[in-house]
């Protein structure tokens, strides 16, 4: 439901009245069922005007694209939340120490009470349901605020949620940045937030008041390393195609490329007749996603308008249109570290390229920067792949491809340090907004009467052996 005001008090009363709800009647199997599948229905019914909300936020995004990133995973996450929940619910089993026989232990599985979800604008829609199916199928009940940056995309959740889901389960409430840092102060039982990394400090501080547990799914520089030897024509169909996937605005798009300095310009060249092959007149083509609002536009075009200065040799790839926001797939050669673009997570369509010419110098440079939130290895030889798994820790990995390790329902998807920390997606969605919770159940008799006041010999003879 929508909130109609946008006060800290207002917010916290509907926090409450979430959290009252839930200590009613926490959700059981059946409603959280029941939950996820109304929501599947609704929303799968609603794609096509997502798409459309989405088209009108941006000033043009591919529908496919939409449908896929958007529609798709939101689908495919419910229907593997709803296959696997009755398993997940189950308490499980756990072997009890030897010494504290006949005693038995078992992990509950608890809902924690009321989640916050702060959604993102880049993926408005499926960054926003994914949490929250989660949440709702650990048996919490959600206040999700979306972006402010895709009003009509918000307010199409909030409608759809409204129609789902009771007031007192789950609410959306819409607002600006006032009303984000207002959100992220509130006690919830825990604050899930995907954004960048410095509003992601921000959230973790404001959580920290009430000592809230967050995961925060942020972003980074992630790299792609293309080994010596490794096909150059299938390095950049797959490299383009999850970088200018939402035209670059993706926290896992390839942020930059490791390659060696022979590549160099067969992978420009390469990447040239990806782009009019693909996209032919990017200003035309309905397949290329706009930048969402004039200040991403801006800030971008500060970066090209830096790089230049700086004496870096900028390939546009195709022409674009300021007007519209449109800017082309460009390449950056010979970029300084001190750039914005070498220093910030780029979060659009202009790929870097940085020579790296053995596998070993890719890992140093990759191994002394922030850790990733994402690592791309395009190599078919398996003992230097092993040695960049080895070599670098990133929040995930797809090798010989990009992106697609985000889709996999069975992986877990989260950052490390400053590219974020918990994760979600399947089962560890489901973790992370639950409370596994331990319990012992005594027996009648217990051995653990041995070990009580007034201390005796049989007592000493047992501490001895228990500390030998």
């Amino acid at each position: 439901m929508d909130l109609p005001a946008s006060t800290p008090h207002d917010l916290a009363a509907w926090l409450a009245r979430l959290r009252a709800a839930h200590r009613r009647q926490p959700p059981d199997y059946a409603q959280r069922m029941d939950d996820l599948a109304r929501l599947r229905r609704a929303f799968r019914a609603r794609l096509a005007e997502f798409a459309a909300a989405m088209d009108a936020d941006f000033g043009r995004r591919s529908r496919h694209e939409s449908l896929l990133s958007d529609g798709m995973t939101v689908l495919k996450e419910i229907d593997h939340l709803r296959a696997h929940l009755r398993a997940w619910m189950r308490p499980q089993r756990a072997a009890a120490d030897w010494l504290f026989f006949p005693a038995r232990t078992e992990v509950r599985i608890q809902p924690l009470g009321v989640v916050g979800v702060i959604a993102p604008w880049n993926y408005p829609v499926s960054l926003a349901l994914m949490p929250l199916a989660a949440a709702i199928a650990a048996g919490n009940h959600v206040m999700l605020k979306p972006s402010e940056h895709t009003p009509r995309t918000a307010e199409l959740l909030r409608a759809l949620l409204a129609e789902v889901f009771p007031p007192d389960r789950v609410a959306t409430v819409l607002g600006g940045p006032e009303l984000a840092s207002a959100f992220a102060a509130l006690p919830f039982d825990h604050l899930f937030f995907t954004g960048s990394t410095a509003i992601g400090r921000k959230v973790m501080a404001a959580a920290a008041q009430h000592l809230v547990p967050v995961t925060l799914e942020l972003g980074g520089k992630s790299p792609a390393i293309v080994a010596p030897g490794y096909p150059l024509a299938t390095a950049v169909d797959r490299i383009a195609a999850g970088k200018f996937l939402n035209a670059g605005q993706t926290c896992i798009a390839p942020d930059y490329v490791l390659l060696p300095s022979a590549a160099i310009a067969p992978f420009v060249a390469g990447m040239k007749k990806y782009i009019s092959q693909r996209y032919g007149d990017v200003v035309a083509s309905p397949d290329y996603t706009s930048i969402v609002n004039a200040g991403q536009y801006a800030r971008l075009a500060a970066y090209l308008d830096q790089a230049r200065a700086a004496g870096a040799e900028v390939i546009e790839l195709a022409a674009g249109d300021p007007g519209r926001r449109i800017l082309p797939p460009t390449l950056v050669l010979g970029a300084r570290e001190d750039l914005a673009l070498m220093q910030e997570e780029i979060f659009g369509p202009i790929l870097p390229l940085v020579v790296a010419d053995s596998v070993e110098a890719a890992i140093d440079y990759v191994a002394a920067r922030p850790r990733p939130l994402a690592l791309y290895h395009f190599d078919h030889d398996r003992a230097r792949t092993e040695r960049v798994l080895r070599g670098i820790v990133a929040g995930g990995v797809s090798v010989n491809d990009t992106v697609l390790h985000f889709a996999q329902s069975e992986l877990p998807f989260g950052g490390v340090g400053p590219s974020g920390m918990g994760q979600y997606h399947g089962r560890e969605g489901f973790l992370t907004f639950s409370k596994q919770q331990p319990v012992l159940y005594q027996a009648r008799w217990t051995t653990m009467k041995l070990l009580r006041p007034p201390y005796r010999r049989l007592a000493d003879r047992l501490v001895r052996f228990l500390t030998r």
